[in-house]
This record gives C-alpha cells, sequence and structure tokens, in this order.
C-alpha cells in the first residue's frame, strides 16, 4: 500500500469510527511522514481531547513540539502524559517519556 492509499484508508477508518483513538493517532503519524506536521499535531492534540488517557499521544506530541523548537509546550504535554502514564500502570511509557523530557530540560 502507498502512502496515499495509506492515508485515505485511516481518514475512512476514522470517518466510520470518530472515536478509534488508535486511527486518529496513525492518521496523525502518517501526516507527519509526509511532512504535513501542523496536520500531525492538531490530530494528536484531538486525540488527546477526546481521549486523556491516550499515553502514545502524549509521547509523540511531545517529541514532535520539541522537534519544532517548542520546548516549553513539549515539556508540558511530556509532563501530562507521564502523570497519565504512570496512572495507567504504564511505566516503560512513563520512563520513555521522562528520558525525552531530561533531554530537553
Amino acid at each position: 500500500m502507498n502512502p496515499a492509499q495509506r492515508l485515505e484508508k485511516l481518514q475512512r477508518l476514522l470517518e466510520a469510527d470518530p472515536g478509534d483513538s488508535f486511527t486518529r493517532y496513525a492518521l496523525a503519524l502518517e501526516h507527519i511522514g509526509r511532512e504535513e506536521a501542523d496536520r500531525g499535531l492538531a490530530l494528536l492534540r484531538e486525540t488527546i481531547e477526546r481521549d486523556p488517557a491516550y499515553v502514545p499521544a502524549y509521547q509523540m506530541l511531545g517529541q514532535q513540539l520539541a522537534r519544532q523548537g517548542d520546548v516549553d509546550q513539549a515539556a508540558r504535554v511530556l509532563r501530562e502524559g507521564i502523570s497519565v502514564a504512570r496512572e495507567a500502570g504504564e511505566n516503560h511509557a512513563a520512563a520513555e517519556m521522562q528520558d525525552e523530557l531530561d533531554d530537553i530540560e
């Protein structure tokens, strides 16, 4: 499947089930991979707004914000993600985000 087909398929899946956090997250990653960072970031933020317990979105949003040079916002997102991950018992994800936070602070 080529990138355009993946993007189209993910968009159709999300239209069919707008509450699917994984599909919204995957669509965000697809946009980021296509160097459409603004759309990808918007989808990651939307994922967190719709599903505040979806840990991977915090990690990716923090990484992308840091990559764009928005270190303060990245740190805020990573701190929030660490808290959410710990509450969910996702200690590995929390540790990875802590490492990323340490790298930017």
